[in-house]
C-alpha cells in the first residue's frame, strides 16, 4: 500500500469544501452521479472514435445501492475508470478535474456531442459531507490491474492495486461511502430516489437502485424480503428532443410533472438556441396565477440544467421578477458555473441567455393577443392570460426599461368606452380628431372609479378616460409619461407619435378639457371658497372651483408634485409609517345647491359641517378610509336636522 499526502493545505481546502461550499447537503450525490456519467460518456465517446474500444463491450449504466446495517452507500458506473495514476491525478488533487483535460484533447465537433461536466474537479469531495471514509476501487478500459484509492478526508489518501475479490471485473468505477451517523439519512430507497429524480432524472444513461423489498402473503403477513433493482431516472429531457418527436401530450404530461399539479398549461414555448451560445428553453404559461406569485418570498419557476444535470430552482436571477409566474427550464451548454454548481457566476453568457428568453417569451405574448382577435377560442385564451398576469406585466413597464417598448403594447386597462379589456393602441382608434392627451384614473376598484366625479367633465364631451384600478399603477403609469408608437406620416413613411398620459385625478388635468372658467362666476364664489378653506384648515392643501365637475358637488385631486392619496395609502400599508399625511386639493362645483347655500350664511358651525362633509363624501367616493368616521356622521345629522 502507498500513502500520499495531498497537495499543500489540502486539509483546509477539504475542511472548505465539506463544511462552507455547499449550502444543501444532499449535493454530494448529485456531484457523483454526475462524475460517474462523465465517466460513462467518455467511454461511450472512446467506442465510437476509437478503434482500440470498438470491440469492447458496453452497456452503460450507473448502479447506487446501500446497506444500512453496515453503513454504506455505494454508487458504481461501467465507464472508462481510471489506473493508479489516474486515481492520484484526479482524487489527490484539489481542484483538478479529468474532465476538463478530457474536454481539451477533444475535436471542436467531439465538444458539441459530449455531455460532460464537473469543470472544477472538487465535486467528488463533497461525498465527506456525509461520509467519514470513502473508498473508490477502478479499472481502467483496456487494462487489466484493479485500484483501490481510500481516505478518511484528512492529511492523506492510499493507493493499492485490489484484491481479486474487490467486486471490480469489468472497467468502471465503484464509490463507497461510509457514512457518519448524520450521513446515514442517505442510506434509504424513497431518499435516494427523490434526489436523483429531482437533480439528475435527465442524465442521459440508466440510473439503478438496488433495494430490498418486503414480501407478504395473501392475508397481509409478511414473509421476508427480496433484493429488487429498479430504473429510477427517465433519462429522458424533453426539451432537448426535437419538437417534431413530440406531441401536445408530451408537453401537457412534462408540466404537471413540474408544476406539482393536474391543471394543463395555457401555454408553452420550446426553444433550441444554436450558433455562439447553445442552449435549450421550454418555458410553460400557468392556467391561473401561482399561489405565491405576490408574496415577497415566492418560489421561482424556472429550472436551471447544465447539460442535463439540474442545477438550481430557486435562482431568482434566471428570469425577472415580472415574469415570475412562467414555469420551465432552461439548458445551457455553455454556461460556467462557480465551483459548487450552486451559484451562477453573474457572466454575459448568464445574461444573454436571460435577455433572449425575456424577448421569445414577449414575442410569444404578443402571438397571444394578435391571436385574439380570430377564434373564440384564442380570445378565450388571451383574456385568461390578461385577468392573471396582466399585474406583473405592469411590474415589467417599471422594472425592465429595456423591454418597456414590448410591454406598453401588451398590458390592459378596463376603459369609460368599452366592455372588456383595451390596450394604449387601440385607446388611439378612438381618439377624437384634436385629443392631444390618453387619460386615465387610478384608484381602489373599477366600481368606484366609474362613478367618480372626476369623470363627469370627460363623460360630457365624450372623452374616453382609462381605468387603472391596480394599486400598482399609480406607481407604473407616471414613471411612463407617455406612450409612443410608429405610425404612417407624410408620404406613407412611419414616425414615432407620443401622446402624454395624464391622470384625470390630478390637479392639472382639467386644463386640458378646453373649458374657461367663467370669470364672474369665479369673482362670486370666491367668498364661498375662502370660507370652506378656512373651515376646513390644514385638512386640505387648498380648495379651488371645479372646472370638472357637473353634478357632483365636490371632488379632491392631488397635487401635481404630491403622491395620489390612493399611493400614500399604499407606502403606509408597505410599512412607510414616517411618511406624512398627503393633503388633497377639495374642488367643488360653484353650481351645486349644497355649495350656493353657504353664499349667505355666516354661522360657523353650519359652514364647518358643510365644508366637512363636501371633503370626506369626496373622500368617501374615490375609496378612501375616513379617519373620523364618527365626526362625519355627526356632521351630517346636524345638517340633515336643520
Amino acid at each position: 500500500m502507498a500513502q500520499h499526502q495531498f497537495q499543500t493545505e489540502v486539509s483546509r481546502l477539504l475542511h472548505l469544501i465539506i463544511h462552507s461550499l455547499y449550502s444543501n447537503r444532499e449535493i454530494f450525490l448529485r456531484e457523483l452521479i454526475s462524475n460517474a456519467s462523465d465517466a460513462v460518456d467518455k467511454l461511450k465517446y472512446l467506442t465510437v472514435a476509437e478503434e482500440a474500444y470498438k470491440s469492447l463491450s458496453f452497456d452503460p449504466r450507473i448502479d447506487i445501492s446501500f446497506n444500512r446495517d453496515a453503513k454504506t452507500l455505494t454508487i458504481s458506473d461501467n465507464g472508462i475508470g481510471m489506473n493508479e495514476t489516474d486515481l492520484e491525478e484526479s482524487l489527490g488533487t484539489i481542484a483538478r478535474s479529468g474532465t476538463k483535460a478530457f474536454l481539451e484533447k477533444l475535436s471542436a465537433d467531439a465538444k458539441k456531442d459530449s455531455n460532460l461536466i464537473g469543470q472544477f474537479g472538487v465535486g467528488f469531495y463533497s461525498a465527506f459531507m456525509a461520509a467519514d471514509h470513502i473508498e473508490v476501487i477502478s479499472r481502467k478500459a483496456g487494462e487489466e490491474k484493479t485500484w483501490k484509492w481510500t481516505s478518511e478526508g484528512q492529511d492523506s489518501y492510499d493507493i493499492e492495486e485490489a484484491p481479486e475479490d474487490a467486486g471490480r471485473k469489468e472497467q468502471g468505477t465503484t464509490v463507497i461511502l461510509h457514512l457518519t451517523e448524520e450521513g446515514l439519512e442517505y442510506a434509504n430507497r424513497w431518499t435516494i430516489e427523490d434526489i436523483v429524480k429531482r437533480y439528475s432524472n435527465h442524465v442521459a444513461f440508466p440510473i439503478f437502485l438496488t433495494h430490498d423489498e418486503k414480501e407478504y402473503d395473501d392475508k397481509g403477513k409478511e414473509k421476508g424480503t427480496k433484493t429488487k433493482t429498479d430504473r429510477i431516472n427517465s433519462g429522458q429531457a424533453i426539451w432537448r428532443r426535437p419538437k417534431s418527436e413530440l406531441k401536445e401530450e408530451d408537453y401537457i404530461e412534462f408540466y404537471k410533472s413540474i408544476s406539482y399539479g393536474d391543471d394543463s398549461p395555457l401555454h408553452y414555448v420550446h426553444t433550441k438556441a444554436e450558433g455562439t451560445l447553445e442552449y435549450s428553453t421550454l418555458f410553460y404559461i400557468p392556467s391561473k396565477a401561482p399561489f405565491d406569485m405576490y408574496q415577497v418570498d415566492y418560489k421561482p419557476g424556472v429550472k436551471l440544467y447544465v447539460k442535463r444535470v439540474f442545477i438550481t430552482d430557486d435562482d431568482k436571477e434566471l428570469i425577472p421578477p415580472y415574469l415570475r409566474f412562467i414555469r420551465g427550464v432552461i439548458d445551457s451548454e455553455d454556461l460556467p458555473l462557480n465551483v459548487s454548481r450552486e451559484i451562477l457566476q453573474q457572466n454575459k453568457i448568464l445574461m444573454n441567455i436571460k435577455n433572449a428568453s425575456v424577448k421569445k417569451l414577449l414575442g410569444e405574448f404578443k402571438s397571444l393577443a394578435d391571436a385574439a382577435s380570430g377564434s373564440e377560442e384564442h380570445k378565450k385564451k388571451w383574456e385568461t392570460f390578461i385577468t392573471h398576469f396582466n399585474r406583473p406585466l405592469k411590474e415589467g413597464l417599471y422594472q425592465d426599461y429595456a423591454n418597456r417598448e414590448a410591454l406598453q403594447e401588451l398590458v390592459r386597462f378596463k376603459s369609460t368606452a368599452v366592455e372588456g379589456w383595451t390596450s394604449f393602441a387601440e385607446y388611439l382608434t378612438r381618439m377624437k380628431g384634436d385629443q392631444k392627451n390618453i387619460y386615465y384614473i387610478t384608484g381602489g376598484d373599477e366600481k368606484t372609479l366609474r362613478a367618480s366625479p372626476l369623470l363627469e367633465a370627460y363623460k360630457a364631451k365624450e372623452l374616453e378616460v382609462l381605468i387603472m384600478d391596480d394599486e400598482i399603477d399609480d406607481i407604473v403609469i407616471p414613471s411612463l409619461h407617455s406612450y409612443h408608437k410608429e405610425l404612417p406620416g407624410t408620404g406613407g413613411k412611419l414616425e414615432t407619435k407620443h401622446w402624454d398620459l395624464k391622470a384625470v385625478n390630478r390637479s392639472g388635468a382639467d386644463e386640458e378639457l378646453g373649458e374657461k372658467q367663467d370669470k364672474q362666476a369665479e369673482k362670486e364664489a370666491k367668498p364661498v371658497i375662502e370660507k370652506i378653506k378656512k373651515a376646513l384648515g390644514d385638512r386640505v392643501k387648498d380648495v379651488k372651483l371645479s372646472r370638472r365637475l357637473h353634478d357632483s358637488p365636490s371632488c379632491i385631486v392631488a397635487d401635481e408634485n404630491d403622491p395620489s392619496m390612493q399611493m400614500a395609502q399604499m407606502l403606509k400599508a408597505m410599512g412607510q409609517a414616517e411618511m406624512p399625511d398627503i393633503k388633497p386639493i377639495l374642488e367643488v362645483n360653484g353650481d351645486h345647491p349644497i355649495v350656493r347655500s353657504l353664499k349667505d350664511t355666516e354661522d360657523e358651525t353650519r359652514i364647518a359641517d358643510t365644508a366637512g362633509v363636501l371633503l370626506d363624501q369626496a373622500l368617501l367616493v374615490e375609496g378612501i378610509k375616513l379617519k373620523d368616521p364618527a365626526d362625519f356622521v355627526r356632521r351630517l345629522n346636524r345638517l340633515l336636522s336643520v
